[in-house]
């Protein structure tokens, strides 16, 4: 007798819920990390095992436990928690403001700067930054990620969104959800694309062998990243990239997964390009920047467009390719 039906059909508690069907790629897999590995709840395999013990998690509509073994096409659902609270410092941390308005904050961040605290590190962030700024953020009451409704990774750099209110909070998050928000960035690659201009369209997952890195695989969530080369050099390129979905990584796994890592990246790039290293150019992280930003303004419908200049240490990097390689 199959052991799933020996067990109790339950309800799940309240919360936000989230369904997956097992692919073939996934099964045998235990069901906590399982969840681990999906990218959308980004979550630890203790806090999976943590919810999986709570009741949150179902099995084609039996409880789970964490160390049961998935087969292809089963159905797991999960009630995810209401966001932990926190006491969120506000922070004098220096902001690069490229506009304000009641509605809306639109910052350059600067690299090196996290944007929304996690669990047991509440400070140091945009967050607490804008905390200081705004003092009435939606969400002020303790959530981890008041008015954020997107990020750009720590160490790369532009442009991002805030929410100031709960109205342009709903509708940004809807614009997001839509795929309605044009982000576009600048990154300086190794080499050379094979065209000039393209599409990489290729899923995304969280690395089964290591859980901190993103990977294009099988079972992996849709991603698709177009690109065009801006300016070429005899070993570089300059590329201009859009996202149309926003995948954790995306555009640093695909340009990797293309033949084109990203200079200065710690984490895809191969060892010669990694900071501290001479290819590096200098750069303590990648060579990423989010230069240009589109979206409807929450309150007037209206199309605004922000762009910000390249960082200096990105500037600089791109200026020592164009002296010692020219122009190809």
């Amino acid at each position: 007798m199959n052991w799933r039906f020996s067990r109790q059909e339950v309800e799940l508690p309240a919360g936000e819920i989230r369904e997956y069907e097992v692919t073939a790629d996934e099964e045998g897999l235990r069901l906590d990390r399982f969840l681990a590995l999906k990218d959308d709840l980004s979550i630890s395999r203790a806090t999976a095992q943590k919810w999986i013990l709570e009741g949150r998690v179902l099995i084609n509509g039996m409880e789970g436990q964490r160390s049961d073994r998935l087969k292809s096409g089963d159905r797991v659902r999960l009630s995810i928690p209401e966001p932990e609270t926190v006491d969120l410092p506000p922070q004098e941390i220096p902001l690069d403001i490229i506009y304000e308005d009641r509605d809306i904050i639109v910052i350059n961040k600067q690299r090196g700067l996290v944007v929304h605290p996690a669990a047991g590190n509440a400070s140091g962030t945009l967050v607490n930054a804008l905390l200081a700024h705004c003092q009435d953020l939606p969400g002020i009451n303790g959530v981890l990620r008041p008015g954020i409704v997107h990020r750009i990774d720590k160490d790369t750099t532009g442009l991002l969104v805030v929410a100031k209110t709960d109205l342009a909070y709903a509708h940004l998050a809807r614009q997001i959800r839509q795929h309605l928000v044009q982000r576009t960035y600048l990154a300086l690659v190794k080499g050379h694309p094979p065209v000039e201009e393209g599409t990489i369209e290729a899923p995304i997952g969280r690395d089964l062998s290591d859980r901190k890195r993103m990977a294009v695989r099988p079972g992996g969530k849709p991603a698709i990243t177009r690109f065009k080369v801006k300016e070429a050099f005899p070993r570089h390129a300059l590329l201009e990239c859009r996202l149309e979905t926003g995948r954790t990584h995306q555009i640093r796994v695909h340009l990797a997964y293309m033949g084109n890592p990203i200079v200065g990246d710690p984490v895809y790039a191969p060892p010669a390009l990694r900071p501290g290293m001479p290819e590096a150019l200098g750069l303590s992280g990648q060579a990423l920047h989010a230069y240009r930003l589109e979206f409807r303004h929450p309150r007037t419908g209206e199309m605004v467009s922000f762009e910000a200049p390249l960082p200096e240490d990105m500037a600089a990097a791109l200026e020592k390719v164009l002296r010692e390689e020219g122009e190809a």
